[in-house]
Parts: structure tokens; C-alpha cells; sequence
């Protein structure tokens, strides 16, 4: 099926138009990831855990989310 074909029922609002694809293959575009190491102080981890903590997430989710909200933010 042609990505036209796909908008159109989408469009016209089609239940599920994910029986029409495969998910298997399914790539999201620029989100393949890279492993770094990064050093922190560690007050600064103690305050990332409290913060995670708080909101019911990772450390890891957290920087993750906020280093995206400056990036985001530093391109506007």
C-alpha cells in the first residue's frame, strides 16, 4: 500500500490502520540510540533521584526528558 493510500484511511477514519502495517520492521527516524557515559556530581544525582522519585520515573528518564525540553528549547 502506497503512503497515500494509508493517509486516506487514516483520514477517513478507518478503525485500525495498524493491521495494515508491520510493526516488526516499524522504525522510528533519528530515535536509534547511542550509549554515553556521563560523570555527575553527586549532589546533583541525589537531586535527580529525589525528582524521580517524586515523579514516578528513572534517573535515566528524567535526564532523557530534560536534556530533549533544552534542546527543543535552545532550536526555538
Amino acid at each position: 500500500m502506497k503512503a497515500q493510500e494509508f493517509d486516506q484511511k487514516f483520514d477517513a477514519g478507518e478503525k485500525d490502520v495498524t493491521l495494515d502495517l508491520d510493526l516488526e520492521k516499524a522504525v522510528r527516524v533519528n530515535q536509534r540510540q547511542k550509549r554515553v557515559n556521563v560523570d555527575f556530581p553527586v549532589w546533583m544525582i541525589d537531586s535527580l533521584d529525589k525528582e524521580a522519585k517524586r515523579l514516578g520515573v528513572s534517573r535515566q528518564s528524567i535526564i532523557k526528558v530534560w536534556l530533549a525540553e533544552r534542546l527543543q528549547k535552545e532550536r526555538a
